[in-house]
């Protein structure tokens, strides 16, 4: 343990000190993180040796996506959003399940050893996407408004959608194993965890963004103890919408929604230190996939595995975006730039990890398919992000000069 929480510690302290000059460098982030957990893992040096069935690498990564969620909502800019919502409306209303049936049918054709309702739990788990991945995208001033915030929202909200769906298919591959029927109790736990989830984000935040705005105005919040509030309201949302049956992920981004919308004045000072927890937790998460998942994973890599990773990263996103899409007064280019930055990342670690859990008798190749998925993510939407932002970017100052 000691020699895991020495490595970890120096490697933290060295990226910290060195984070925005490797940020302007196509290997940052998640590319970094992975790269680093294989080359220690049992790949590599073998100085690193987790197993990803561990409950505390589980936990791990959902608390890092919660944080994630909740401060990436909070730091969303609601007037745009306002304006351009029918983007994420779109992506998520149409484009989700849209993704989730192209998913499930590559997969019949690719999966012959796989049932129905395995192909559509994989389908599922690699639907949502996640923003940190091409964080310069959301990030980055040069992409305009629009399509910033309605990816970020979509990379949001999509996964906390995705929760009740995966449930749903894993309760009826479990009752179809054991020949029940599985319907009604399917159809119980949709509500129950979107209901609980909204209900549970908006109560929780609204009273704790009050007391927190009261006594922050009264300055009774000492320096010492600031960067504590924003990351133990979004654990607080997400572990009572857990506890009470709901879906912990939308209730951290409903959280994280009101949050900003409550908390104006000094919300960039205490979402600071919240960003900075979230981001040490995502690098920790990411060593640990490159260590445990995919040294464990990489061996079992097939033709078929990689072919449907490929698939699922540009015909099963980029094409209902590009659907979708039409009609919005958005360029061929920018349609094609929102469905390529679909990178799938913590949230689906978060399902494979649930799927391991099940026991499922395609379990093995669901997870093997899901980290190669995310190794290829990782690969191509971490080197394309910053060029695609700057070719973007010029396009539209080239753009812009003619008229």
């Amino acid at each position: 343990m000691y020699e895991h929480l020495t490595i970890l510690g120096v490697f933290i302290f060295l990226y910290s000190i060195s984070s925005k000059g490797l940020e302007s460098t196509p290997i940052n982030g998640a590319v970094l993180f992975t790269i680093v957990g294989v080359a220690l893992g049992p790949l590599g040096m073998n100085l690193l040796n987790f197993e990803i069935e561990a409950e505390g690498i589980a936990t791990l990564a959902e608390l890092t996506l919660a944080l994630v969620l909740f401060t990436d909502a909070a730091n969303a800019n609601l007037g745009v959003l306002k304006k351009s919502f029918h983007i994420p409306q779109r992506l998520l209303l149409i484009g989700l399940p849209l993704t989730i049936v192209i998913g499930f049918g590559m997969g019949v054709l690719v999966f012959g050893g796989l049932t129905m309702i395995e192909i559509a739990i994989l389908a599922t788990i690699l639907a949502p996407t996640d923003a940190a991945l091409g964080k310069a995208v959301v990030t980055s001033e040069s992409v305009p408004d629009n399509i910033r915030e309605g990816l970020n929202v979509e990379s949001g909200l999509n996964d906390g959608i995705c929760v009740p769906i995966l449930f749903v298919f894993l309760a009826l591959a479990v009752e179809s194993n054991a020949g029940g029927s599985a319907s009604i109790l399917a159809l119980k736990l949709v509500s129950q965890q979107i209901g609980i989830g909204i209900a549970v984000g908006g109560c929780v935040t609204i009273v704790g963004a009050w007391l927190l705005g009261r006594f922050y105005d009264r300055g009774w919040v000492s320096e010492t103890w600031i960067q504590l509030p924003v990351v133990t309201l979004a654990v607080v949302c997400f572990a009572v919408a857990q506890f009470l049956g709901g879906s912990g992920f939308i209730a951290a981004f409903v959280g994280g929604l009101l949050f900003g919308g409550v908390v104006k004045r000094h919300k960039h000072t205490l979402l600071l230190a919240a960003e900075g927890t979230g981001d040490t937790l995502a690098l920790l998460t990411w060593v640990i996939f490159g260590s445990a998942a995919v040294g464990q994973a990489v061996t079992h890599f097939s033709w078929k595995i990689i072919l449907y990773a490929l698939l699922s990263l540009t015909v099963a996103r980029m094409l209902p975006v590009f659907l979708v899409l039409s009609g919005m007064n958005l360029r061929t280019d920018e349609k094609l730039f929102m469905g390529w930055f679909g990178p799938r990342g913590l949230a689906s670690i978060v399902f494979a990890v649930i799927v391991l859990d099940a026991h499922l008798p395609g379990g093995d190749i669901i997870v093997t398919t899901v980290v190669c998925t995310i190794i290829l993510s990782i690969i191509g939407h971490g080197l394309s992000a910053n060029p695609l932002v700057a070719a973007l970017a010029a396009r539209n100052k080239r753009l812009m000069e003619k008229r």
